[in-house]
């Protein structure tokens, strides 16, 4: 099952892929929103290979995921496995320049489900799809609105 989303941001894309890839910033504003995040590779600067353990609620359950940068080719393509139970989760993150000022940005998921229960998961979710689907360019959008405010402020 796949998600797809593209936003545009009023920014030059040098700009756009460095705050994407700030992932100390991330890490922070995951652990606001109650997602326990830590940082299971080495620190430094941010690299193919670096990996996340990740702790979070979903449908009433404490989850638990593994995450790693498996791309990283600044500044235009990101993409991250992600492991949770019977599950993995392939995204991916391209940055294209439109002008000087202005970065398309595009984000892809793709639900692999690995066990009975996790199939049982993405079958209920191809089941509400236009919903979820709603839900995740609706959040998609979001991140692009407080990524572009934040750019402009510090502009």
């Amino acid at each position: 099952m796949q998600f797809t989303a593209t936003e545009d941001i009023e920014a030059p894309l040098d700009a756009v892929f460095a705050a994407l890839s700030d992932f100390e910033t991330i890490e922070r504003q995951a652990l606001r929103r109650g997602i326990d995040v830590q940082r299971t590779s080495e620190p430094g600067p941010a690299e193919a290979g670096m990996t996340w353990q990740a702790a979070f609620a979903f449908r009433g359950k404490q989850r638990s995921a593994d995450i790693q940068l498996v791309t990283y080719t600044p500044p235009e393509r990101m993409a991250f496995e992600t492991k949770t139970g019977g599950l993995v989760v392939n995204t991916g993150l391209e940055v294209v320049a439109l002008s000087r000022q202005r970065t398309r940005v595009s984000m892809q998921a793709d639900l692999l489900p690995k066990t009975l229960s996790a199939r049982l998961l993405v079958q209920s979710l191809k089941l509400a799809k236009g919903g979820v689907d709603k839900r995740f360019r609706k959040r998609i959008r979001q991140l692009a609105e407080d990524l572009e405010a934040r750019l402009q402020r510090s502009a």
